[in-house]
This record gives C-alpha cells, sequence and structure tokens, in this order.
C-alpha cells in the first residue's frame, strides 16, 4: 500500500468526495477534496499530489477540460477519471490526454485503491527515474 500518497479527490458531488476522502483516509492515504476543476488547478498550484481522481461530469469545467489543464502543470502527476455515463468517446479522449486510467461509478473500493496504488507507483517510478524531487 502506498500509505503516504497524497490524494486529490475532484467531484462536484460533496456528499461523494467526502465520503470517498474518509475512506481513504482510513486506508493511510492523504486526502484533500476540490469540488470543481478550478478548485482542483487551485490546489495543485500549492504542489505535493500524486494522483488526482477526477470526474467527468462537472458544471463550469468538464473532467477533461480539467485534465488537460492539469497535464500542462505537471505533466508527471497521475490522474484517474471517474464517471457514471460510459462512452467510448469520452474514454478516447481522457486517455489521448493522459489519464492514467478510467473507471465506472459504481466502482469497488478495492479495485480503487489498486489502481491508486497503480498510479502512485508509477509517478515514484517517474520520479526515481529522472531524479525530480516529491514537489512538482
Amino acid at each position: 500500500m502506498s500509505s503516504m500518497a497524497k490524494i486529490l479527490i475532484v467531484d462536484d458531488e460533496e456528499r461523494f468526495r467526502n465520503t470517498m476522502c474518509k475512506l481513504l483516509t482510513v486506508r493511510g492515504y492523504i486526502a484533500v477534496t476540490a469540488g470543481s476543476g478550478q478548485e482542483a488547478l487551485d490546489e495543485l498550484a500549492k504542489g505535493g499530489y500524486d494522483v488526482i481522481i477526477l470526474d467527468v461530469r462537472m458544471p463550469q469545467m468538464t473532467g477533461v477540460q480539467a485534465l488537460e489543464k492539469i497535464k500542462k502543470m505537471d505533466p508527471a502527476i497521475e490522474v484517474i477519471i471517474m464517471t457514471g455515463y460510459a462512452s467510448v468517446d469520452t474514454a478516447k479522449d481522457i486517455m489521448k490526454s493522459g489519464a492514467f486510467d478510467y473507471m465506472l461509478k459504481p466502482y469497488e473500493i478495492d479495485e480503487l485503491i489498486e489502481r491508486i496504488d497503480a498510479a502512485y507507483d508509477r509517478r515514484v517510478a517517474r520520479k526515481t527515474l529522472t531524479g525530480r524531487s516529491s514537489e512538482p
């Protein structure tokens, strides 16, 4: 388990993001929430995140739009996209924009944990290869 992974949970549904935050915190992760794409960008500017869990459908800025901006800010950050709406076109756009993975809601928490750990491990491996510090 990547117990020190710092995760940013981005979803416009407050109940969802707060529940997810509690589930991850109990499992030893450092979890922070944002209610919109813009809040996520503001939070990311503070630095220190390893993995972002990002909802696709949000008002003002979609998850795909946020993903593109996130990757411009920190190309090495790993992003797991979550959505309740399956679409092949959206999945293609997400993966082309640099997402680590794509999951459908509802999901099994153990499956999400596996993907978070894999994303974190990939981020750590990249830092080790490039010699970058933990800050973006």
